[in-house]
C-alpha cells in the first residue's frame, strides 16, 4: 500500500453530481448499538447537507471485503469501521496514512471515483483531542491489549507521552503489545497521570467492574483524569468513580465525538461542527 495518493473526498464526489444522493455508513458485527448515525445525521443537518446520509452496514466478517469494494457503487463515499473490522480495513484498502500503517488498523475509509479504498485511523488523533491536557511529557496506564488499547498505546507514545504501560488480564497480550510499540508491560496498577480503560469492563456494575481491574475503587484517586472507551446511556462504573472522587474523566462518546469529527472532515473537506456530533451522540439534538 502506499500513501502518496490524494485522499478521496465526498465533496469532489458532489462537484461531479450535484443530483447524486451522498451515501456514509459505519461497518462492524454487531453494529446496531452504534452512535454513530444519530451523530453524524446531526452533524449533516448542522452543514446543510441535505443530500447526504449516514446508515448502520452490519456486516459479518466473511462479507467484509466483497461489501467494501461494492459500496462506491452503491454511492458511498466513504465510511467508519468498528469491531471486528479494523484490521481487515487496514489490509483491504488500496492506500493509507502513515497513522494506519503505524497502528495497523484503520477506522475511516474514503472511496474514490474509481473505487479506490483510502483508510485512515482516526481513533488515535481523536482520543488525544479528547483529553484535557497535552500528553508530552506525562504518564500513562493502559488497561487492555486489543485493537483500541494499540491504537491508543500509539498515540500516547507518538505524542510524546514520558512513559505508557501497559496491563492486561492475559499478561502475555500486554508483553506482546508493549514489546511491539516500544512500551513497557505491568502485572498491576501503577501510578500515572492518565488512566485509559480500553477493556469492556466499564459497562458493568461498579463493583463488578473493579473486581476485574487491578485496583480498586478508590485506587482512582492516584490518577489527574481517567478515560473509557466504553460508552453506555448514563456514565461507567469508572467515569462515576472518577467524577465522585474529583477525578478529570473523559468518557466514550466524547472520544466518539472526536474521532467522528476527523472522519466527517476528511469526507466533507469542510470543518466538522462538534456540537453538533456530540449532540447526535448523547441523543440532545433539538427535533
Amino acid at each position: 500500500m502506499s500513501s502518496a495518493a490524494k485522499t478521496p473526498r465526498a465533496v469532489d464526489v458532489l462537484r461531479r453530481d450535484r443530483d447524486a444522493v451522498i451515501r456514509l455508513g459505519v461497518l462492524g458485527w454487531p453494529v446496531a448499538h452504534s452512535r454513530s448515525p444519530a451523530m453524524h445525521t446531526a452533524a449533516l443537518a448542522r452543514l446543510g447537507l441535505d443530500g447526504w446520509t449516514y446508515q448502520r452496514l452490519p456486516v459479518p466478517p466473511e462479507l467484509f471485503a466483497e461489501t467494501v469494494q461494492a459500496l462506491p457503487a452503491a454511492g458511498f463515499v466513504g465510511a467508519n469501521v468498528t469491531i471486528p473490522h479494523k484490521l481487515a480495513a487496514l489490509h483491504l484498502a488500496d492506500t493509507a496514512t502513515s497513522t494506519a500503517r503505524a497502528i495497523g488498523a484503520a477506522n475511516t475509509l474514503s472511496f474514490g471515483s474509481g473505487g479506490q479504498i483510502h483508510a485512515d485511523n482516526t481513533d488515535a488523533p481523536g482520543f488525544l483531542a479528547a483529553l484535557p491536557w497535552p500528553v508530552a511529557g506525562r504518564t500513562a496506564l493502559v488497561l487492555g491489549a486489543g485493537g483500541s488499547a494499540r491504537a491508543i498505546v500509539w498515540a500516547l507514545k507518538d505524542a510524546g507521552a514520558a512513559d505508557v504501560a501497559v496491563w492486561n488480564r492475559t499478561a502475555p497480550r500486554a508483553e506482546r503489545l508493549a514489546d511491539e510499540l516500544g512500551v513497557r508491560a505491568v502485572t498491576g496498577a501503577i501510578s500515572a497521570d492518565l488512566l485509559v480503560n480500553c477493556t469492556s469492563v466499564g459497562m458493568a456494575a461498579a463493583g463488578d467492574a473493579f473486581k476485574e481491574l487491578p485496583l480498586s475503587v478508590d485506587a482512582v484517586r492516584d490518577f489527574s483524569c481517567l478515560v473509557d472507551l466504553v460508552y453506555r446511556d448514563g456514565d461507567t462504573a469508572l467515569i462515576t468513580a472518577a467524577r465522585e472522587r474529583g477525578v478529570a474523566a473523559v468518557d466514550g462518546l466524547e472520544i466518539l465525538v472526536r474521532q467522528g469529527a476527523l472522519s466527517l472532515e476528511a469526507w466533507t473537506g469542510v470543518p466538522a461542527p462538534i456540537d453538533a456530533l456530540r449532540e447526535g451522540a448523547r441523543g440532545t439534538t433539538p427535533h
